[in-house]
């Protein structure tokens, strides 16, 4: 699925929005994962998604260039990085000129990462929590912290400026000192290196797995914006504080966002 995505961080939107191609599937099982109708798939069905060819992918890429996007934004596309790669080669090839942005759970290896080194021009990383004990309740993988901070440090090293990389984490309700953790360590680790992306959208998915089970507070959103003074932590964006699923994206839908977000390019279903 490929639309026009307004919801993304400002300079990544622009004046053009940001040329979002989500990719069915992934490496991660979190638990709460909003997108789980493509990433997942629901009560025992697998996930929503088509195969393309490099081919047809290049072609979604020209589509989203030529409806006036400022970049190409590929979503949860870890597991796929040999195909991914080889279809934004094919897309460069045919004039695609415009920024290809990595936007993933950082779940991947920096033997991967590599593959991309000359595909990738701004890198997009989640680090979602720096405790194997979490992470392996809600994210179903206990190596997660070594391996995503690995990769992240792969991608500041790969990058040559701070605008280049933004690390995004989603504050979870209720593991306050998972956040503190993830903070310290992009200020130790990222502080002039790239740009932090604090997110408050955690929304409860009723599907009976293990997962924080209300929105953030106000006063656990306050909290960890101290932090980030204390940290000294200044280059970025804060979410406002966002409560409900109204802005759930539903991707059986052509436009899984509501209009005022996105504007559809390419769905499997129709492959138009």
């Amino acid at each position: 699925m490929a639309v026009i995505h307004r919801g993304e961080e400002p300079p990544l939107v622009g004046t053009g929005g940001s040329g979002t191609i989500f990719i069915s599937g992934c490496n991660l099982g979190c638990t709460f994962c909003q997108n789980y109708r493509i990433s997942q798939g629901k009560d025992g069905e697998g996930s929503l998604g088509t195969a393309v060819t490099a081919q047809e992918f290049a072609e979604i890429c020209m589509m989203l260039r030529d409806k006036g996007a400022e970049n190409i934004n590929i979503v949860t596309g870890s597991h796929a990085i040999p195909a991914i790669a080889e279809g934004l080669a094919v897309a460069k090839s045919a004039g695609v000129r415009i920024p290809v942005l990595w936007n993933s759970s950082a779940y991947e290896t920096t033997g991967t990462l590599e593959l991309l080194r000359e595909s990738v021009d701004i890198y997009l990383p989640d680090l979602k929590t720096l405790d194997s004990g979490i992470a392996g309740i809600f994210f179903n993988a206990p190596d997660y912290p070594r391996t995503a901070s690995s990769a992240i440090l792969k991608m500041l090293e790969t990058a040559d400026s701070k605008e280049k990389v933004i690390i995004r984490h989603l504050i979870l309700p209720g593991f306050l000192e998972s956040s503190r953790t993830v903070l310290r360590w992009f200020a130790e680790n990222a502080v002039g290196r790239a740009q932090l992306s604090l997110m408050t959208q955690y929304t409860p998915i009723p599907n009976g797995k293990p997962m924080p089970n209300r929105f953030l507070t106000e006063e656990e959103y306050e909290t960890v914006l101290n932090w980030l003074e204390e940290y000294g932590i200044e280059d970025g964006f804060c979410q406002e504080l966002v409560t409900g699923n109204e802005w759930l994206p539903d991707f059986r839908k052509q436009n899984p966002f509501s209009s005022e977000l996105s504007v559809p390019v390419w769905h499997f279903t129709s492959r138009t």
